[in-house]
């Protein structure tokens, strides 16, 4: 039997262990968007004080890369929609591979992303260390910048949580046992997971990387 379709204690039914599943989702969700929400709401008034520091920010950033990691993470929401399809049909080989590749944008976004802290690192971007200063560290812009690093290495934190996430379902997909773990739920529980952690970065990358005078 699918393992979808296995009704635990205490609910009646397939349907009410879903609807419960997927409500336990969208609360963790919403906890991660007013995280999230939060750092916006900084940059916002940041922006409001200092109307000219997202300029002077972004010009300092790489947007190649990021234009980059977009692209990248836009292509593995659509490995990891295609998963959540595939397995609901029975087919875990395929649902392994989607996920995989997944997982490959992730890590390839990861290592983008560790280049480009590299870079920003040599130019005295980040607060407090480096071989030498940038000029507008001491310049409202710096709040940009700095709101830049901790919202980008929180971003980073939670997509390596997916990465490992989606690359132990696609390991557990290639069991041959079709009732072992993980379930279809499971997969499209952390499908939604990875589109957040994508949509968040689609955010950030207008706010961060676009600003011009």
């Amino acid at each position: 039997m699918n393992g979808d379709l296995i009704v635990h204690e205490p609910y009646a039914g397939v349907e009410q262990q879903r609807a419960a599943d997927y409500m336990g989702m969208y609360v963790f969700l919403g906890s991660e968007i007013m995280l999230f929400g939060g750092i916006f709401a900084a940059l916002f008034a940041v922006r409001l004080l200092h109307p000219h520091a997202p300029f002077v920010a972004a010009a300092h950033l790489k947007i190649w890369l990021g234009t980059a990691n977009t692209a990248i993470l836009l292509t593995s929401s659509l490995f990891v929609a295609a998963a959540t399809v595939v397995v609901r049909e029975g087919r875990r080989r395929t649902a392994s591979a989607l996920l995989a590749v997944a997982v490959l944008c992730g890590v390839a976004f990861l290592c983008i992303k560790g280049v480009e802290y590299r870079i920003e690192y040599l130019d005295g971007l980040m607060p407090g260390i480096g071989p030498k200063q940038s000029p507008i560290r001491d310049a409202p812009a710096a709040l940009i910048i700095d709101l830049y690093f901790i919202s980008t290495v929180l971003h980073a934190i939670h997509l390596s949580v997916g990465v490992v996430l989606l690359g132990t379902l696609s390991v557990l997909l290639l069991r041959q046992d079709p009732a072992a773990p993980p379930s279809p739920i499971t997969v499209v529980m952390a499908g939604l997971y990875w589109h957040l952690v994508d949509i968040v970065w689609i955010f950030l990358f207008p706010v961060l990387y676009l600003p011009r005078p």
